[in-house]
């Protein structure tokens, strides 16, 4: 078979399994396993298929039917421009997520100490620490397998500011820091049933699910996150839909200053910010 009919063997096997973006998804396997760029195929649509291990792409493809992420079978995601090791340890970096770090990047400088709050791939802190050169950015989870991924990605892409720690919330961190990020767990868990079978059967229950009202998490960010921070400290978390007025009256109790949301490129709202005096 030539490139060209096994690339679209494999869009025809995707859209008779439901995959909504089949033509998309068939190429980003076909690429991500040969190796092949764009222009590449074009000038090779029409030879014989000679890659020496054709059962990974068709076990790839056997996956991707079988609605597992594309990111998981292709071992990557990207965000904030950066790419990222992930696996079903961990949560899928979302662009949605970016408005938290372009947020936090706006803020922090290469004298602010950051904390990543359930930070699963690191993705908020690493691109974090990237782009500003924060001089500390910790990242902490309670999942050790998260935090296998993470010190990966940390090393991988070189971000020598950032140290992971495991951690049940705020239990094992001590110090105050500049800034406290994070993008908990905040589906109801009478929710999670609901989701797409690709997030509720493969992605991570433990980042996902935020408990009875799915604000668990943001009351300890609230509460204990105020201790953590130094004077002047800014709160980011990211939200689900319909939580920017809870969350942000869970800052209003315990005294959070210039209380505000900011939405994504959507028009929904993504993030709430506080500082403390």
């Amino acid at each position: 078979m030539t490139n060209r009919q096994i690339l679209e063997d494999i869009k025809q096997k995707l859209s008779s399994a439901g995959i909504e973006e089949a033509s998309n998804d068939a190429w980003l396997l076909f690429e991500g396993i040969t190796g092949m760029n764009r222009t590449d195929y074009l000038l090779r649509a029409g030879e014989e298929f000679d890659f020496p291990f054709p059962e990974r792409l068709r076990n790839a493809a056997e996956r991707r039917c079988a609605h597992e992420p594309l990111q998981y079978i292709l071992g990557k995601a990207y965000f904030m421009g950066f790419e990222f090791e992930v696996n079903p340890s961990v949560l899928i970096p979302r662009y949605d997520t970016e408005v938290l770090a372009e947020e936090a990047a706006r803020y922090a400088d290469a004298d602010s100490e950051v904390l990543d709050m359930c930070t699963g791939s690191g993705c908020i802190a690493i691109s974090v620490a990237l782009l500003t050169k924060a001089r500390r950015v910790i990242g902490a989870d309670i999942s050790g397998r998260a935090l296998t991924v993470a010190e990966r990605n940390r090393k991988r892409l070189n971000a020598e500011n950032v140290g992971f720690v495991k951690s049940d919330m705020f239990g094992a961190i001590s110090g105050t820091f500049d800034m406290i990020l994070s993008n908990p767990p905040y589906i109801k868990s009478e929710d999670i049933e609901g989701l797409m079978s690709e997030v509720r059967d493969c992605e991570p229950r433990l980042a996902l699910d935020g408990h009875e009202d799915g604000l668990f998490f943001y009351r300890i960010l609230a509460k204990e996150g105020f201790g953590h921070l130094k004077p002047g400290g800014h709160i980011m978390m990211e939200i689900g839909f319909g939580q920017a007025r809870e969350v942000s009256a869970l800052l209003e109790m315990y005294d959070y200053a210039d209380i505000r949301v900011i939405k994504d490129l959507a028009g929904l709202d993504r993030v709430v910010c506080g500082r403390r005096i």
